[in-house]
């Protein structure tokens, strides 16, 4: 069901007036966002027309723009991408651990954010695998899946990787599966202080192979007495890294990465009120607890254009990347193995699961299933219905 607002719809209002207000300032790839969300699910990319098979109903279905950062099209990416990713699941126990940078070094990704968050991956990831590897803690390789997110519930930038990690890992000679603690991975302190050595060593190799850039209030980072100077406070500050209690079962993994993998800036169902001058929407104040950290918030539709086209990743930036046992080719022998170890058989081949990539609703009148019978190419409408179905032209959405 179409949400009552939607991010398209303040795009389509004022997108063309904030592209003349920046004109030169917006990324060929911000302009892209844009236009793919304005035009999503429209006439404008074309469709098919669906009938029910039981009762003849029939509706419109335009096609979608498939951009990652488009709020109507990620449910059908984590659909097709949670089924690749079932099969990964292991029986144990998964722990959900958080690096964040600190604002010092969020001003500098702002001005780099490829690079910075290239980084971020790189220099959490190798924390996790290190220390878990070291015998004084957990001895064994494990597995990560990390997420990047890139914003804060206000849209603020504020980015930081998720990680969905199993509770245990394979000895280092391969002969046995190591379990963690039920509720104890890695100690959070050791991570956080190999996570600011690491960081912050290979921020300033980068600084001094001149693969950062500074403008406006931050140009003087250019200068490498300036740059360490604006680092020293955070070289002395506790970098947080936060870890959650495991979840309940492989079922909880899914439902939390279907949420969290193709997440967005801000979902349709957070707008509340938009009247082409301001925006107003839910968010949650994490200084808050309990009820009080709902809150709503206005902003004026150009400064919410602005924090929303904050989050545009950089082209082929991938925000979804594996490590450890279940990095690149040998993902498939790993988990293998640690089957084996687990005394558990490898999940069945299910061949007869429909496509997510065709996953369609069913008959909102009898619940039937809907079959094509019409496509259409872009900017045109579809033919009329059937004779048998014109009475259902009312229906259409």
């Amino acid at each position: 069901m179409r949400a009552s607002l939607e991010v398209a719809d303040i795009f389509r209002t004022a997108g063309p007036a904030y592209r003349v207000a920046h004109a030169g300032h917006l990324s060929l790839a911000q302009l892209k966002v844009m236009s793919a969300i304005e035009h999503c699910r429209t006439a404008a990319l074309g469709g098919h027309v669906e009938a029910c098979e039981d009762c003849g109903q029939w509706r419109i279905a335009y096609n979608s723009c498939r951009n990652r950062h488009c709020p109507k099209c990620q449910g059908a990416a984590a659909r097709t991408w949670l089924a690749e990713r079932q099969a990964d699941l292991l029986p144990v126990g998964y722990f959900h651990v958080v690096f964040t940078l600190p604002a010092e070094v969020t001003d500098i990704a702002f001005h780099n954010k490829a690079t910075i968050y290239d980084l971020l991956f790189k220099a959490a990831s190798e924390t996790m695998l290190t220390i878990a590897a070291d015998p004084k803690h957990l001895g064994a390789r494990i597995g990560i899946t990390a997420v990047l997110h890139t914003w804060g519930s206000a849209l603020t930038h504020h980015p930081h990787v998720h990680m969905i990690v199993p509770g245990g890992g394979i000895a280092p000679d391969g002969s046995r599966w190591v379990s963690s603690r039920p509720a104890f991975l890695l100690p959070v302190r050791v991570l956080g202080k190999l996570f600011r050595r690491l960081f912050l060593t290979r921020l300033v190799t980068l600084h001094d192979a001149g693969r950062l850039s500074f403008f406006g209030s931050m140009a003087h980072l250019t200068d490498r007495q300036a740059f360490l100077r604006h680092l020293a406070p955070v070289r002395k500050k506790r970098w947080v890294v936060y870890a959650k209690v495991p979840f309940a079962g492989p079922e909880a993994v899914l439902a939390y990465l279907s949420r969290y993998t193709h997440r967005i800036a801000i979902s349709n169902s957070r707008l509340i009120a938009f009247d082409k001058n301001s925006v107003t929407f839910r968010y949650k104040d994490y200084r808050r607890n309990g009820a009080d950290r709902q809150q709503v918030m206005t902003l004026a539709t150009h400064e919410f254009i602005r924090r929303f086209l904050l989050h545009v990743l950089p082209r082929g930036f991938h925000r979804i990347r594996h490590y450890g046992l279940l990095a690149g080719g040998s993902r498939k022998d790993c988990l293998a193995l640690a089957r084996q170890l687990l005394d558990v058989a490898a999940p069945p081949d299910d061949d007869s699961l429909d496509d997510p990539d065709n996953f369609r609703p069913p008959c909102p009148c009898c619940g039937g299933r809907m079959i094509v019978i019409e496509t259409f190419e872009r900017w045109r409408q579809p033919r009329g219905p059937p004779d048998a179905t014109a009475t259902n032209r009312e229906n259409v959405p």
